[in-house]
C-alpha cells in the first residue's frame, strides 16, 4: 500500500471533511503527491467509511476526468470515480441551498441506473449494457474543498471526485433505440446557453466510461451492484453557478432536467 509522504493519511481525510463547513482548504500538496491514485482513492475510502458510519447511504457511483482535455490539463491518461450518496440527490425542478456548497459548477451527463451486478474485472461495454435498466438525463453539481480549484488528479480522487449534489430527469428510457455516443447535449443558465456538447465527449462514448467504472472497482475487490446510479461523465465543459440561477439541461433522446440554486438568504 502506498504511504503518504509527509502527513497520516487519517489526518488528510478529517481535513476534507472539516472542509465541508469551515471553507476550503490549500491543495493536499504538503500530504499528497499530485499524480498518486492509490494514496487518494484511500484517503476517499477513509472518509466514504466515515460517513456510511454515520449513516449516509451509498447509491452509486460519478465518473469524473471523462474529457480526454481535462485529462492532459490534470497529467493523467485515465477517469476517476467517487461515492454518490443519498443526500446527495436533488429531485428535478428542486433547490439547491447556498449554504450547502462552497464553489459549485454545473455539467450535464447521461445516467445510468443498474439492474443487475457487474463484478468482471474484463467488464465490456456488452456488460454494461445488459446489466442497465434504464438512463436518464442528469446534471451534476460538483464542488471542490479545495481552494480557487487547484486541483491536481490525487486532490479530486481524495475529494470524493470533487462532488456535491446531482439531479436526475423523470422519465427513464431504455438503451434499446438510443444513441448516446451522438446525441446532443444543452446546458442553459437562465435561458442562456452555458455549455454543449454531445455523448461522444465523455470517453468516446458513455457506455465505455461506465466499463472503465466496472473494470476499476472490480479490481479493488469492490463491484457495480443492482440498483446503482451511475454518473458517467461530463458532455461538455462544466460552468459556474451562483445563487439565483436555474440551470436545465436537455439531451438528445433522454429528455431534460432542471434545478434552481436559490438566492443567498432565500
Amino acid at each position: 500500500m502506498t504511504e503518504i509522504a509527509g502527513a497520516d493519511p487519517e489526518a488528510v481525510a478529517r481535513r476534507l471533511r472539516e472542509a465541508y463547513a469551515a471553507g476550503p482548504i490549500p491543495p493536499l500538496r504538503d500530504g499528497l503527491d499530485a499524480t498518486d491514485a492509490e494514496a487518494a482513492y484511500r484517503i476517499q475510502s477513509i472518509n466514504t467509511r466515515y460517513w456510511r458510519d454515520r449513516g449516509r447511504r451509498v447509491i452509486g457511483r460519478k465518473i469524473g476526468l471523462t474529457a480526454k482535455a481535462v485529462q492532459a490539463q490534470l497529467g493523467v491518461d485515465q477517469p476517476d470515480f467517487g461515492i454518490l450518496f443519498a443526500d446527495m440527490a436533488i429531485e428535478d425542478g428542486g433547490i439547491l441551498m447556498p449554504t450547502a456548497v462552497i464553489q459549485p459548477k454545473a455539467e450535464a451527463e447521461v445516467a445510468l441506473v443498474l439492474e443487475r451486478d457487474i463484478d468482471n474485472p474484463a467488464a465490456t461495454v456488452t456488460d454494461v449494457i445488459r446489466a442497465t435498466a434504464c438512463a436518464l438525463p442528469a446534471i451534476e453539481i460538483v464542488d471542490s474543498r479545495i481552494a480557487d480549484w487547484k486541483i491536481t488528479f490525487a486532490d479530486t480522487v481524495a475529494d470524493n471526485g470533487s462532488s456535491a449534489f446531482f439531479v436526475l430527469g423523470r422519465t427513464p428510457r431504455t438503451l434499446a433505440g438510443l444513441d448516446l455516443r451522438t446525441c446532443g447535449m444543452v446546458l442553459e443558465v437562465d435561458g442562456r446557453i452555458a455549455s454543449l456538447g454531445a455523448g461522444a465527449a465523455c470517453l468516446g462514448h458513455p457506455l465505455t466510461a461506465a466499463a472503465w467504472l466496472a473494470r476499476a472497482l472490480s479490481a479493488t475487490e469492490d463491484h457495480l451492484k443492482a440498483g446503482d446510479i451511475i454518473l458517467t461523465g461530463a458532455l461538455g465543459p462544466m460552468v459556474p453557478i451562483k445563487p439565483g440561477d436555474r440551470i436545465a439541461t436537455s439531451i438528445g433522446g433522454l429528455g431534460h432536467c432542471a434545478f434552481d440554486f436559490a438566492p443567498t438568504g432565500g
